[in-house]
């Protein structure tokens, strides 16, 4: 005779019977109960868990223990994947559902600092940075493009590979950049290098690309090195607080989220410092679609501890206090999604060579990482926004033609670059109508 269910297997089926209404969920208790959820639709799931402490700690707090129990084994997914059961989940659950305890919990962060509130000084900044930036660099290379962009990419087609999607996104911010031939421009988080060897290569720019990941500057001198473009392209290990220095341009993608909501007001006005009066900046960022100082907890525990993904409300107030102007806006929706989904899926065909340099459960946390990515910026409305900033507002022209006169230009300029000619699709794809990028 089966031994009854335990109170948090009770609990546990009581609330997903209660939210699950679409789906086709089954999930085996270790009592050796098994539960159908949902109305049948969809993907079929089948969701083993291994033990009563695990139950319990779902309960207690979904938002960090589901992560947790999966990255450890005690909770399987055995028909399906993760992402299935995320996907499931954002259909069923408010965004960023938990229970009284987790809320309890985060009063209790909230009491003794919310990393999205606390001051993120230069030495936290730091270590905020080494803690996912300063991992194996192979990791990286297993699922990245050659050009080792970690931030989103511009799907201009459907069927557009992650690779060309990645060097159309460069053309796209080069293009809003409006960079003069010897320009100087700074990289704010420069990541490993790819960005500014684009402008340097591409617009003859002379850029100055500024990390705090160490890892990540002696990738990217090395990359200027080899590209031979030493002499125009410099890397600096230093905080963009720190810099005494003008530039015609600024551009900066995917290293807001790691700023912190308390330093918004400092970046801003440090960009307003060093940005020369007639010149041009592009800020490229995650966002939300309304304030929600709820962090994740596996995401400031496991990827990135200190970030913060910010709404436009919140970016908005100390932008305008700087004295910067906003000339241009525009959300890139589920271009994220389609970016994180190519990652997992070539994190998934290296297996074998991720487990040469990391465990399971490593493995296991990234599979989470990626999957949850996609799933909220695909159910969550989560999505990636350009803001064009300027001193003088007539640098920029009238109308928004000259993005796609400029992308035209660059793209014919990149067609002396072997690596960026080599990503080129014939003329007639081209001219197809967008299809994420429309949506």
């Amino acid at each position: 005779m089966p031994k009854m269910p335990a109170m948090f297997e009770t609990h546990l089926h009581a609330a997903l019977h209660a939210r699950i209404g679409r789906g086709d969920l089954r999930i085996t208790y270790p009592s050796g109960r098994v539960e159908a959820y949902g109305d049948g639709s969809g993907p079929a799931l089948q969701v083993r868990i291994a033990d009563r402490a695990a139950v319990r700690r779902i309960v207690l707090d979904p938002t960090l223990a589901v992560p947790e129990m999966y990255m450890d084994g005690r909770l399987l997914v055995e028909r399906g994947d993760i992402y299935d059961l995320l996907a499931l989940a954002k259909r069923n659950f408010a965004p960023q559902a938990a229970t009284l305890a987790a809320r309890l919990q985060h009063l209790r962060r909230l009491l003794t600092g919310l990393p999205a509130l606390r001051a993120i000084n230069p030495r936290r900044a730091e270590r905020n940075v080494a803690h996912h930036y300063d991992l194996d660099g192979r990791l990286y290379r297993l699922f990245l493009d050659p050009d080792m962009q970690y931030s989103c990419a511009y799907f201009e087609r459907p069927d557009m590979s992650l690779d060309a999607a990645q060097l159309a996104k460069k053309r796209l911010i080069a293009a809003k950049l409006l960079v003069r031939p010897g320009a100087r421009v700074l990289d704010i988080g420069s990541g490993w290098g790819g960005m500014a060897l684009y402008l340097a290569r591409v617009c003859g720019a002379r850029v100055t690309g500024i990390t705090l990941s160490r890892e990540q500057h002696a990738v990217s001198t090395g990359r200027a090195a080899e590209a031979g473009v030493a002499d125009r392209v410099e890397f600096r290990l230093l905080d963009y607080r720190a810099l005494d220095a003008r530039f015609d341009n600024i551009v900066s993608v995917g290293m807001f989220e790691h700023v912190g909501l308390r330093q918004f007001p400092a970046f801003f006005r440090t960009a307003a410092r060093l940005l020369v009066p007639d010149g041009v900046m592009l800020l490229h960022s995650m966002a939300q679609p309304r304030p929600d100082g709820y962090n994740a907890p596996f995401i400031e525990k496991y990827i990135f501890p200190g970030g913060y993904i910010p709404s436009l409300s919140q970016i908005l107030p100390p932008l305008e206090r700087s004295g910067l102007l906003l000339r241009d806006t525009e959300i890139l929706s589920l271009h994220y999604a389609e970016t994180t989904r190519a990652w997992r899926q070539r994190i998934h065909a290296n297996r074998a060579r991720l487990l040469e340099l990391y465990d399971e459960r490593f493995l296991r946390m990234w599979d989470f990482y990626l999957a949850g990515s996609e799933t909220s910026f695909r159910f969550n409305d989560l999505h990636v926004v350009h803001l064009q900033l300027v001193h003088d507002q007539a640098r920029v022209p009238l109308t928004r033609g000259y993005i796609a006169e400029e992308m035209a230009r660059l793209r014919s300029e990149e067609a002396r670059i072997p690596e960026y000619a080599a990503l080129h699709e014939p003329a007639e794809r081209r001219g197809q109508p967008h299809g994420v990028a429309a949506q």
